[in-house]
């Protein structure tokens, strides 16, 4: 069983006036924060709003990049050649390490954000070429992955620093991927069932799927959407039953799988 954990939240999705999720209560709960870097969500004034706040804290910053999707919040899939891929990927990890830097901070890791995260995780080859382009200007970056995925494949035949992800409010189908947003069920808003199956995961080592499926997996993270409505009681009761059942919640260390 696991004696630590990171707990990490999706934030920095806030647009000029528009408000999406409670960042500052997040940061007070999460050791991990992925920051939108601008393209599904975000803008340079959030995001350096976002680091300060989280390296004030001492919560580990990450990249989040999306597609360029704004009016469909990065959940639209979308296809383009392998080397614009890898420069939308570049680009945004570039500013997110600059906004870090000019707030005397660093990033530590990268997690591709919505449907170009899911299509990763389905695509060993996508994903690769996400994870390359990240590590040809940061290589010691730790990627931040989907257990039990292509994106767990991708990172394993790369030899780089990992953490492998699974998640409070969604629920899995049986092959390690996500159920789909559009299904019912597939996100999760009740707080306490979120908690109790998170502990139950971590100490069976497996992600557990919605039809029960154990799937062994490596767990260095657990994640929670800071768009969701429920994200800070999900988290605070995430924690506490982690701390309840004697694992700590702590950084990642991102070590190679």
């Amino acid at each position: 069983m696991n004696q630590s954990v990171d707990l990490n939240a999706d934030m920095g999705e806030s647009f000029g006036p528009w408000v999406m999720g409670d960042d500052l209560a997040l940061l007070d709960v999460v050791s991990s924060a992925n920051i939108a870097c601008g393209f599904h969500a975000g803008d340079p004034d959030v995001m350096a709003r976002t680091m300060a706040a989280a390296h004030q804290r001492g919560v580990g910053i990450g990249a989040h990049p999306g597609f360029d999707d704004l009016q469909g919040f990065g959940r639209q899939r979308m296809v383009m050649p392998a080397q614009s891929l890898g420069n939308l990927v570049q680009y945004q990890l570039g500013a997110a390490i600059a906004m870090a830097q000019a707030q005397g901070a660093q990033v530590r890791h990268l997690k591709l954000h919505g449907a170009m995260a899911n299509m990763a995780a389905e695509d060993k080859a996508m994903a690769l070429t996400c994870y390359r382009a990240a590590l040809a200007i940061a290589p010691d970056i730790t990627i931040m992955v989907l257990a039990g995925t292509a994106q767990q494949a991708a990172v394993t035949e790369l030899g780089c620093n990992a953490a492998c992800e699974i998640f409070a409010d969604r629920a899995y189908n049986d092959d390690a991927t996500l159920v789909d947003r559009s299904l019912p069920g597939a996100v999760i808003h009740d707080a306490d069932f979120a908690a109790a199956r998170i502990v139950e995961m971590v100490q069976a080592g497996a992600i557990i799927t919605h039809s029960g499926k154990h799937i062994p997996t490596r767990i260095d993270t657990v994640c929670l959407h800071g768009d969701t409505a429920e994200a800070v009681d999900i988290a605070k009761a995430t924690r506490s039953a982690l701390q309840g059942a004697g694992i700590a919640v702590a950084k990642f260390s991102g070590a190679k799988l």
